[in-house]
């Protein structure tokens, strides 16, 4: 028996409900209504999506704003949370284009998931640089604030479209 860690795809992210799809329309109204997936905007990974990139935009206008005190740390988080924030638009417009059901070369949950695990480490490190290095101006706090609550967003986002459950797996040692 072996026992390990596995990732479970929960479908919350994927932009509805993996049901079967609905039955095509014959007009053009209903192939463009097709285009856009309107479920999107109203469900909880749309809305973690939207308030991920308010507080990161908020994050970067704040600390851009404010004067500096040490170059290297702000513009680290600069860099950081605008990155974040482009890839966030990116998997964003993925969603609600339902680009990902035209790309299927591409592991679209795989490529979100990489994306949230290794966005959410570097802006938490660089949320706790700004933090460290902010001496006390608003600018800077707030923008180290508004860093540590995307960083929180982004692993409400990682748990709720992803589950790891341990399991046990039997092997069958005979053929």
């Amino acid at each position: 028996m072996s026992h390990g860690a596995r990732v479970i795809r929960t479908g919350v992210s994927s932009g509805g409900p993996a049901g079967p799809p609905p039955p095509a329309a014959s007009s053009s109204a209903g192939s463009d209504a097709e285009l856009m997936d309107g479920a999107y905007f109203r469900s909880c990974a749309g809305m973690l999506k939207v308030a991920q990139m308010i507080s990161l935009l908020i994050g970067f206008i704040s600390v851009n704003s404010s004067h500096w005190t040490d170059y290297s740390a702000y513009s680290y988080f600069q860099i950081v949370s605008m990155c974040d924030l482009v890839m966030i638009l990116f998997f964003y417009i993925i969603h609600i284009f339902r680009i990902y059901r035209k790309l299927t070369c591409v592991s679209w949950p795989l490529a979100e998931f990489l994306h949230y695990l290794i966005g959410t480490i570097l802006l938490l490190i660089a949320s706790i640089v700004a933090a460290s290095k902010s001496y006390n101006l608003t600018g800077l706090v707030a923008g180290a604030t508004f860093g540590f609550l995307a960083t929180i967003l982004c692993v409400m986002s990682i748990w709720s479209s992803y589950k790891v459950s341990c399991i046990t797996q039997s092997t069958n040692a005979s053929v």
